[in-house]
């Protein structure tokens, strides 16, 4: 019996320490609102350029791709490095500031959806879409569609470093051959 309970507390451990060093690996991703992303962009000496995740309650896209893409590792350290986070819900009922103008909720049959990311998505309500906006709140790009990391990192970086200024898309994505 001792050695049966022994083995358990053994595994336990092991078990303790796995998870334990798999957390400390993770790269948490710390979402903004977007009044906390438009303040810092406005008060900071060096802003950061702004990335906006537009989603919905119910879009299973917008949940896999919060689970696959933004949850992993090299994804994650390059969007915090690189953008302030802002996670903004399609049918948001709360009035949004940008530009001198006030965004709000338009109900429209069972649900509604949100003039701010109406804006953002030049009309085309895609869940999930994302939007990379310049570190003056100008608007680089919308992405609609769910994208896996890699992917996606490659579209990060083509706004995040820079790259949009000296090339097009398709000679960076390499789709000009």
């Amino acid at each position: 019996m001792k050695l049966y309970i022994r083995s358990i507390h053994k595994l336990l451990f092991v078990l303790f320490i796995g998870i334990s060093s798999l957390s400390l690996h993770s790269q948490e991703v710390k979402w903004l609102t977007w009044q906390e992303a438009a303040t810092l962009a406005k008060t900071e000496k060096s802003p950061k350029k702004i990335f906006i995740d537009v989603y919905t309650d119910w879009c299973g896209w917008c949940k896999k791709m919060d689970k696959d893409t933004f949850q992993n590792e090299e994804v994650a350290a390059y969007m915090s490095e690189n953008f302030y986070m802002v996670k903004l819900d399609g049918e948001g009922k709360e009035p949004i500031e940008f530009k001198g103008k006030t965004y709000k909720f338009v109900p429209q049959g069972r649900k509604g959806y949100h003039e701010f990311a109406a804006a953002l998505m030049q009309g085309r309500l895609s869940y999930p879409t994302t939007i990379f906006l310049d570190e003056k709140m100008n608007m680089l790009s919308p992405v609609p569609g769910y994208q896996k990391p890699q992917p996606f990192l490659n579209i990060a970086k083509y706004f995040g470093d820079n790259i949009y200024k000296d090339k097009d898309w398709k000679t960076y994505s390499g789709d000009s051959k």
